[in-house]
């Protein structure tokens, strides 16, 4: 019994810890629209860049624009992917809208250079929005409604995802002009490379397949100097039916650099694959130091 309490106050802690950063991400996300990105003429995508395009030509207030278009999404979310998620999505969604009322006369911090403007607003609402979703929640809706049609069509979700926002940015061109929608498209990017540095982190792994004609020395080198396990497997070559010894190991990305100059002190002329892993789980695979 004592035990069963125990796990459900780390449980409510932990979930409570990641409601404040959910809290945290929307409010930098926040910050990086009302004082770098808006009163520079440069928008988002997704239902925010929507929000902004509305709350420019109506004179709405955008935390209430945010909150209102993104409810039908955020029912989507919570049936097709999870109470959860929804309950964390809510908290994010009303943490951007009140943040962008309390930043909105924030004064501008960045004027000017518009492809530094582009770049550091898109840095932060990037890192703003990856917070949050490494921690449950998300803060637009535009990519729940494209998992949804990925379902349904022949695309994948990230097609959608740049097939819909090509739409959004059209209409941000009707506001902010050509160069304003050109640049909201290149913070979007922007913004979207950093979600997933911060997502994953720096620490994703990845997986290496090696044919070498030093298998054995190439498995003992990368455990001594790497720290890591490696596996081999037989394979033939489809043309010769040459038999050789495939290796394979998993590690994190701060290790790429060193793993290659393992190989290729080795074997100058090994034919190496290298694939992005979303997720490694089980085994011995942890963080280990690179000496």
């Amino acid at each position: 019994m004592g035990n069963s309490k125990t796990k459900t106050k780390i449980s409510a802690k932990g979930a409570i810890f990641k409601g404040i950063l959910v809290i945290i991400g929307a409010l930098i996300a926040a910050y990086g629209l009302e004082s770098i990105l808006i009163p520079n003429n440069v928008s988002d995508g997704g239902v925010t860049g929507i929000s902004i395009v509305f709350s420019q030509l109506f004179g709405l207030p955008l935390g209430v624009l945010i909150a209102i278009i993104n409810a039908p999404f955020i029912w989507l979310g919570y049936k097709q992917i999870g109470k959860s998620f929804a309950i964390y999505s809510v908290l994010g969604i009303l943490s951007l809208a009140i943040g962008t009322v309390a930043f909105h006369h924030v004064e501008t911090i960045i004027e000017g250079d518009s492809l530094l403007i582009t770049v550091v607003g898109g840095i932060i609402l990037g890192f703003g929005m990856g917070l949050a979703l490494r921690n449950g929640g998300a803060l637009d809706g535009i990519d729940m409604l494209a998992v949804l049609l990925s379902r349904k069509l022949p695309f994948g979700t990230s097609d959608l995802i740049l097939f819909l926002n090509m739409f959004v940015f059209i209409l941000v061109s009707t506001v902010f002009g050509l160069t304003g929608a050109i640049l909201s498209g290149l913070a979007y990017f922007i913004a979207s490379k950093v979600i997933h540095i911060v997502e994953e982190g720096f620490s994703g792994t990845k997986t290496y397949k090696i044919i070498s004609k030093e298998p054995e020395l190439l498995v003992e080198t990368i455990r001594d100097r790497l720290g890591r396990g490696a596996t081999l497997t037989d394979v033939y070559g489809g043309y010769t039916n040459e038999q050789f010894k495939e290796v394979t190991c998993v590690i994190n990305r701060l290790e790429d650099t060193k793993i290659k100059s393992i190989i290729f002190e080795i074997d100058p002329k090994a034919f190496v694959t290298v694939y992005d892993m979303a997720e490694v789980k089980g085994g011995n695979f942890t963080k280990k130091n690179i000496h």
